[in-house]
């Protein structure tokens, strides 16, 4: 699995002009992306990271401060562009594996305490996000 993960002060997903998460105050804004081979349990260790990840104002983590996250999923982070001018998709899972695993993401961060909004899985989204730092970072488990 793979993640990028920025650390603001405020984040918000909207889907069709209506906000459908959001966080504010310091904490980590997360696209998520999956591809075919991923399991649960990379998405329980990748969920364990961004908890512990010590990103944050003072390398302290969301788990340090109780921070929220706003994760969204991202196939694209998938995407290659190594050839031509067009990028492939080939390694970004298809929804029906990715889903589930971005949803695991997305519990055993809960699990562990922390407050988390999302986005829509599928959905056309636009993403609002102030970078503190600016501080943004990819994660690969």
């Amino acid at each position: 699995m793979r993640a990028v993960a920025q650390r603001v002060s405020q984040a918000s997903v909207a889907v069709d002009g209506e906000v459908v998460g959001q966080i504010t105050g310091p904490g980590l804004m997360v696209l998520v992306g999956a591809t075919h081979t991923d399991t649960v349990e990379q998405a329980a260790t990748l969920a364990r990271k961004l908890w512990t990840l010590r990103i944050l104002e003072g390398e302290k983590s969301c788990s340090d401060l109780g921070a929220p996250l706003l994760v969204i999923s991202q196939f694209t982070l998938y995407g290659d562009a190594r050839k031509g001018r067009r990028p492939t998709w080939q390694a970004a899972a298809p929804g029906t594996i990715a889903e589930p695993l971005v949803d695991a993401v997305v519990k055993e961060l809960r699990e562990l305490g922390a407050e988390v909004a999302t986005g829509v899985f599928g959905a056309q989204m636009s993403v609002d996000l102030t970078n503190e730092g600016p501080f943004t970072v990819v994660v690969e488990v």
